[in-house]
């Protein structure tokens, strides 16, 4: 691997680029027309222009990001997270053009991008999944008499979903058939396939992911991230490791998730998630994520494993980490500050940056794509930053992250700092007694 092609924007973007950098390959940038002065731009040794600001004309065509790849000179594509990096499609369009996919096969993102098809391959594996729909459901009658076998309450989810879209949690037949076709809309708007599955719903559990590497024979883990704490099914704050799960869940989940990988023969880093009963121990795989995390420096705190570096060497055909030389040492979290008004229901707040100051310190790492001057536009995610820090212990890191946090200065766009400090101020925060629901509980009772 020689030019590396970055289909994304962003701080994922930034953070490839930084990557492969350091592995001596040069980058190719794509760039909307609003993109045309960002970050990921300026790092990159080249940059194609892809089309107009929003994505559905640039970020997510695929045949124009092939193209720019080819004209280019890059002998390889990384998709990044989101936009395309879980499209079978764009996979085998990347290889059919003789370019290196950084990522599993096309094949094995098919067979895993797909939740309910996921759902049977771990059960293949002897991996325990939710009870819920073997196969989707195509409409408010199927999915009611569905809903009646798995048993209230059920999760109506996005059978080629991702992100916290296309979900909604019902407690009988008539808020499943108000909650169908709003739920299969936003997934066909997001993905482009309204199908729609069932789970039982799973009350109190935290959401615990393994983050694993495959070579496309064999697979290690690379220990576990807590992502419990979310708003509208969104991540707000992740750390590693788990405060809330014993070390015997631990090593049977961890256990559970590399028999996964090698079932499929799964090539890359990819992350398999589960919802964890705290009281019991039990755990249930509830999808695959077929790419690297937004939470991903976590697990690199912790491990001082390269994950993105793990990627672009694992797609040249490398030899796996072993396990035995990956271990994981102290405690990390990660807060992500987004360009939302939390007074105004965290609605995105796009503007002029007119003053970035990010925090220092040998334990603290911000990656962000905001500078001085930068533009938030209305076309993209609003995550600005990810502020991740490491302690040698939980309440170590979280005394380290108040002062990061307080350190933080992002002036001209409302940002969700000030409720990310407080949060940190919360008895069920600091104890790592919470669950999936605690956040949303916390915000209706008035929190923040």
């Amino acid at each position: 691997m020689k030019r590396l092609l970055v289909a994304n924007r962003g701080e994922i973007a930034v953070r490839i680029i930084r990557a492969a950098r350091d592995l001596g390959i040069e980058t190719v940038a794509v760039a909307s027309d609003a993109d045309a002065g960002a970050a990921h731009a300026r790092l990159a040794d080249a940059v194609v222009n892809i089309g107009p600001a929003p994505v559905a004309k640039s970020y997510l065509v695929a045949d124009a990001i092939v193209a720019a790849a080819r004209e280019s000179g890059a002998d390889a594509v990384h998709p990044g997270y989101g936009l395309l990096s879980e499209r079978a499609g764009f996979a085998a369009a990347v290889t059919d053009a003789g370019l290196t996919f950084v990522g599993p096969d096309a094949a094995v993102i098919e067979r895993m991008g797909d939740k309910v098809r996921a759902r049977r391959v771990a059960s293949e594996a002897g991996v325990p999944t939710v009870p819920g729909t073997e196969d989707g459901v195509d409409d408010v009658a199927a999915a009611v008499a569905a809903a009646s076998e798995v048993g209230y309450p059920v999760m109506l989810k996005a059978a080629a979903g991702g992100g916290g879209r296309g979900i909604r949690v019902v407690s009988d037949s008539g808020e499943l058939a108000g909650a169908f076709g709003q739920a299969s809309r936003e997934a066909a708007s997001a993905f482009g396939d309204g199908r729609m599955y069932l789970e039982r719903f799973v009350r109190g559990a935290r959401h615990v992911e393994v983050q694993v590497l495959g070579d496309g024979s064999d697979a290690i883990h690379v220990f576990e991230r807590e992502c419990s704490l979310q708003r509208r099914r969104q991540k707000v704050v992740e750390e590693a490791p788990s405060p809330g799960i014993s070390s015997r869940t631990r090593e049977e989940m961890t256990a559970a998730a590399v028999r996964l990988c090698r079932h499929v023969g799964y090539r890359g880093a990819g992350t398999c998630e589960f919802l964890v009963d705290e009281e019991s121990g039990e755990y249930f795989f509830i999808e695959m994520n077929t790419r690297i995390q937004v939470e991903h420096p976590v697990t690199e705190m912790v491990t001082g494993l390269d994950l993105v570096a793990a990627q672009l060497r694992l797609a040249s055909r490398a030899p796996l980490p072993r396990r035995e030389d990956v271990t994981a040492r102290g405690h990390a979290v990660e807060f992500r500050v987004c360009a939302e008004d939390p007074d105004r229901g965290f609605l995105p707040a796009p503007g002029r940056l007119d003053a970035v100051e990010l925090p220092g310190g040998p334990w603290v790492r911000t990656d962000t794509w905001v500078a001085e001057g930068g533009q938030v536009t209305p076309f993209y995610d609003s995550l600005l930053a990810k502020v991740v820090v490491w302690g040698p212990d939980r309440p170590t890191a979280l005394a380290r992250s108040r002062r990061a946090l307080g350190e933080l200065v992002i002036e001209g766009v409302p940002t969700t700092t000030a409720f990310l400090l407080e949060l940190l101020d919360q008895p069920w925060f600091v104890e790592g007694t919470f669950d999936t629901g605690t956040l949303e509980r916390w915000l209706s009772e008035g929190g923040s």
